[in-house]
């Protein structure tokens, strides 16, 4: 269970300085705790400290970064079920995947302490013609500098993982605002790396409101943000970040295409795209929005399809056998059920769900929806999807192409010419095939296009966006 109350951190250490931030239990609506939040002279001097922690933190070297990281997985292990727990209260996350998002807290950073001392570099030939004769070159990377952090509420451990464990791994600093509905993942492991010998400064994390929060984004002692969440606020952010480095990973409406050779494994698949769609109630940037289904199989699929969610338990997450919890908030969970309403109402048909009490928002499945609704333009992030049929396959590429954002899609079938041609024309950043594009490990290099964000996550490219590029030359 969660404590009383939770301290943020500023400069390696926990300050009760307050219990300003009511976090709530997201099914009972009550308040399960309370937390301390930064103001904005608590910001800037988290800043401050951060910067004047630079030096000492890139002199602080990689086998004892390492050793930060590998602390924080046995830590981790050692309190795994009460991390769990606390994920599920804070975020409304059904208990089973709460303890899915703690394992791969514990692989981020163990794949963080593996990168950690990986950090490299190349020897170059200079000598491409006559005036370079003599000369030779090598770079490394450096680290950036002091980062800024700023966290979603949909994988409170996860996400505030794959920009915490680069970070150290890089050698950086940085301050962490992580989302105000969801804090307690962030601040647990601020708990674990005040165990640690990092350099005094080293990290803050602070919830916090509006006052002072502009200073995660504007500050230029921040060489870099890293921001998880919205693409409205992402962008907007981005405009006022100045000259840092600007990482955004943003939103989707995720798209997942069933060939017509699939009809023997349709059972199979209807399970993975049950998963994608409607796991952790559809609040996952990748979760399947957009099904895309063959003619030939399309009837059966979409019959299948159907009675497995209507089979989806929907109630308390601390139970093993819910699947479906409640949304974030009664607020997000009245605005989907609008986007359904609106949907039936020019036109599409509702296979099931659609009813919502409170913060819980029935597993809905519709069909012909039209393109120029919510359902199908914009991202939905929650337990909604849509059905469509089709019949010629580049039409149908074509079609989860017709989208604003850009961040994964997936593709069942048995074809490698189709699958290679799907990786070669689809505008994503990564094409998964025979599974949901849901699917994503802790190393992989994890983003997307267009509306869905810039740069890439997954430890080894998130170091190379908080590290930079430093050469020598030598003239013989």
């Amino acid at each position: 269970m969660l404590k009383d109350t939770y301290p943020y951190y500023l400069a390696n250490k926990a300050i009760h300085a307050n219990q300003d931030l009511e976090v709530t239990d997201k099914y009972t609506g009550k308040v399960a705790t309370r937390v301390a939040l930064a103001n904005y002279p608590v910001i800037d001097q988290a800043i401050a400290a951060a910067a004047d922690a630079q030096e000492a933190m890139q002199a602080f070297p990689p086998y004892k970064r390492q050793a930060v990281l590998n602390h924080c997985v046995k830590r981790f292990q050692e309190r795994f079920d009460e991390i769990a727990m606390a994920l599920c209260i804070e975020a409304g996350k059904p208990i089973k995947d709460a303890r899915g998002e703690v394992t791969r807290l514990i692989d981020t950073f163990r794949v963080g302490a593996e990168e950690a001392v990986r950090i490299g570099g190349e020897v170059m030939n200079l000598e491409i013609a006559e005036r370079a004769k003599g000369y030779r070159g090598m770079w490394k990377r450096v680290p950036i500098g002091p980062c800024s952090l700023i966290s979603p509420f949909n994988f409170p451990l996860n996400l505030a993982a794959h920009k915490i464990a680069p970070a150290i791994a890089a050698g950086c600093t940085w301050v962490m605002k992580p989302a105000s509905r969801t804090p307690i993942g962030a601040l647990i492991i601020g708990e674990v790396l005040a165990e640690t010998d990092l350099p005094k400064g080293a990290f803050s994390i602070l919830p916090c409101s509006r006052d002072g929060a502009d200073l995660f984004t504007e500050d230029d002692r921040l060489k870099l943000l890293s921001f998880t969440g919205s693409p409205g606020v992402g962008w907007e952010l981005k405009a006022k970040a100045g000259r840092k480095k600007v990482v955004l990973e943003l939103g989707g409406n995720a798209a997942c295409l069933i060939d017509a050779d699939q009809a023997d494994r349709l059972d199979a698949v209807v399970e993975r795209v049950v998963f994608g769609a409607y796991y952790q109630s559809g609040q996952s940037c990748i979760s399947v929005q957009r099904i895309l289904v063959h003619d030939a199989v399309y009837d059966a699929f979409r019959d299948k399809l159907v009675a497995a969610v209507k089979a989806l338990k929907m109630g308390d997450p601390k139970n093993d056998d819910t699947f479906i919890g409640p949304m974030i908030s009664e607020g997000e969970a009245k605005r989907l059920e609008g986007w359904v309403e609106r949907a039936t109402q020019g036109g599409a048909k509702l296979l099931c769900g659609g009813k919502r009490e409170g913060a819980m928002l029935e597993a809905s499945l519709l069909e012909d929806v039209p393109f120029d609704t919510e359902i199908n333009c914009e991202e939905a992030f929650g337990p909604v999807a849509a059905l469509y049929r089709y019949s010629d396959f580049e039409s149908a590429l074509q079609q989860i192409n017709n989208s604003k954002f850009g961040l994964q899609a997936g593709l069942f079938t048995h074809d490698i010419r189709k699958a290679m041609r799907a990786w070669d024309v689809l505008d994503v950043g990564g094409v998964v095939i025979n599974d949901v594009p849901s699917w994503r490990v802790d190393n992989m290099p994890y983003g997307g296009v267009k509306d869905s964000g810039l740069g890439r996550e997954g430890v080894k490219y998130a170091i190379e966006d908080m590290t930079e590029i430093r050469l020598l030359v030598i003239r013989d």
